[in-house]
């Protein structure tokens, strides 16, 4: 098992590192990530030097775009939802900017932070709009409680490469039934998968014996693609999507 994960991480590695683009602009670095927004466009970061480190920032473009989109961030719950999520990766928000600190030491986990928080915060709001009477999480978690579903909100979990990763809800483990990792994703694709997979991967060894993962898919405006399925549980990872919630409810209440 061990040598398996260990191969599974390295691939990934191998796939981040292969597929990053740098590029000098002035006195900033453009780094262009193998991630995708929702355009199907690279997310891209900047890098400069600053107080004898880095500062790394994704130069307004996440909230930017969502704004653009018809997407209301300025009410005092989207703010605060925005805060908690950036809390959680230790990044800031500076104007509509997200950005982070880094010096040569933590520069990979700082910018695999930021990256991250990038992710969250779009998929957070993906398909949101002015009208939208609730978002995907609070709809997770107030099915949750209705269902009498124990869990932990906002957990972190550092795993076997240094990095920390975030998951939405945690349920601890019963007399029969082991720990529960959950993650809702708004907008299932390729990349939400992928993140989450190797947020999984890279953690497990660490959680207890026969813990398990599960995301629990937005499907109220498309289904998720087969190929997203067919990744996660590649990976382990059960997806639930969300329109057939209700067939998990015993497994998740055990």
């Amino acid at each position: 098992m061990i040598a398996e994960i260990h191969e599974l991480v390295f691939r990934y590695s191998g796939w981040l590192r292969d597929r990053t683009i740098l590029r000098e602009i002035g006195e900033r670095i453009e780094i262009t990530t193998p991630y995708l927004d929702r355009h199907n466009d690279y997310l891209q970061i900047y890098a400069q030097r600053a107080e004898g480190g880095f500062l790394l920032t994704d130069d307004s473009y996440v909230l930017e775009d969502l704004e653009l989109s018809g997407c209301a961030i300025d009410t005092p719950k989207r703010q605060e939802l925005i805060r908690m999520t950036l809390n959680g990766f230790g990044v800031r928000q500076e104007g509509k900017a997200l950005e982070v600190r880094a010096s040569d030491a933590d520069f990979a986990l700082r910018k695999h932070n930021l990256v991250q928080a990038m992710l969250a915060v779009n998929d957070l709001f993906y398909l949101a709009s002015p009208v939208t009477k609730s978002l995907f999480l609070e709809d997770v978690a107030r099915w949750l409680d209705s269902s009498e579903i124990r869990y932990l909100p906002r957990v972190k979990f550092s795993g076997k490469t240094g990095f920390d990763h975030h998951f939405d809800f945690a349920i601890p483990r019963s007399g029969s039934h082991p720990e529960r990792i959950l993650r809702a994703i708004n907008h299932p694709s390729r990349d939400t998968a992928q993140s989450f997979a190797f947020s999984w991967v890279d953690t497990r060894e660490a959680r207890a014996p026969g813990s398990r993962a599960y995301a629990l898919l937005n499907d109220a405006e498309q289904e998720a693609p087969e190929n997203v399925l067919e990744a996660m549980r590649a990976y382990e990872v059960r997806p639930i999507p969300w329109s057939r919630r209700e067939d998990a409810i015993e497994e998740l209440a055990a």
